[in-house]
C-alpha cells in the first residue's frame, strides 16, 4: 500500500494559510482537498506533542472522508520561556487564532522574564510534524525544525502565524519579510516534506 504513489489527498487543516503553504510544496499532480470541501470540522488536539497531535488529525480526517490524510502539526518554541508557545502555538491567538493578538502575549511574556528582552537574542525554533495517514490505518511520520531568534518587534506581512516575528538562524529578516520561494528552501514545514517527499 505504501508504495503505491498517491494521487489524491486530503490536506487535514482548516487554517488557511497553512493550506497554501503545503499546497505549494505538494507535486503539481496530485488532486488536493481540505476539510472544507467535505465540510469537517477539526478534531480535538489533546495530544503532548507535535507528533501526536499531527497523528490525531491525519486519522481523524482520514476516517471522516476515507482518503489518504496529510495533517501538519507546528509551532513555535522559545528558549526563555521553557519552549512556550510548543503545541499551544495557535491557541495563543484566542479562540479564532488571532495571530497578532498571539505575538502580542509572546510579547508580553517575554517582558515579563526579562525587561531587557528587545536587546538581547531570544533563541527560539519553529517545529514541524507531519502524518500521512491511510484509510487501511498505516501512517508514516517526519518532523523538521529550524532554529533562529525572536524579532523585537513585528516585520513583514507574509507567511502566517509567527512569521513576522521568526529570524531564522544566519539570515537578517524575518519569515514575514522573506520571499515565500526563499522560505519554502529553509523552513521547518520543508524539512519535515523531504523525508516523506518519496509517498507522494
Amino acid at each position: 500500500m505504501l508504495n503505491k504513489k498517491i494521487t489524491k489527498l486530503l490536506v487535514g487543516t482548516n487554517n488557511v494559510g497553512k493550506l497554501r503553504e503545503i499546497k505549494d510544496l505538494l507535486p503539481k499532480n496530485l488532486e488536493i482537498y481540505s476539510p472544507a470541501d467535505f465540510k469537517i470540522k477539526s478534531p480535538a488536539e489533546n495530544g503532548k506533542n507535535f507528533a501526536e497531535n499531527s497523528l490525531i488529525k491525519a486519522k481523524f480526517f482520514s476516517y471522516k472522508s476515507k482518503m489518504v490524510c496529510l495533517a501538519d502539526d507546528s509551532g513555535l518554541q522559545i528558549e526563555i520561556l521553557n519552549g512556550a508557545p510548543g503545541i499551544y502555538s495557535a491557541r495563543w491567538g484566542g479562540k479564532n487564532a488571532n495571530f497578532t493578538k498571539a505575538i502580542n502575549r509572546v510579547f508580553k511574556e517575554l517582558k515579563k522574564k526579562d525587561k531587557n528582552w528587545k536587546i538581547k537574542k531570544i533563541k527560539a525554533k519553529f517545529i514541524c510534524a507531519l502524518t500521512i495517514y491511510w484509510p487501511n490505518k498505516k501512517s508514516i511520520h517526519s518532523v523538521g525544525e529550524i532554529k533562529g531568534y525572536i524579532s523585537s518587534k513585528p516585520k513583514g506581512k507574509k507567511g502566517f502565524g509567527y512569521d513576522p516575528i521568526f529570524i531564522p538562524l544566519n539570515k537578517k529578516i524575518t519569515f514575514g519579510e522573506m520571499k515565500s520561494s526563499e522560505k519554502y528552501k529553509i523552513d521547518h514545514r520543508y524539512k519535515a516534506f523531504k523525508k516523506i517527499k518519496k509517498f507522494l
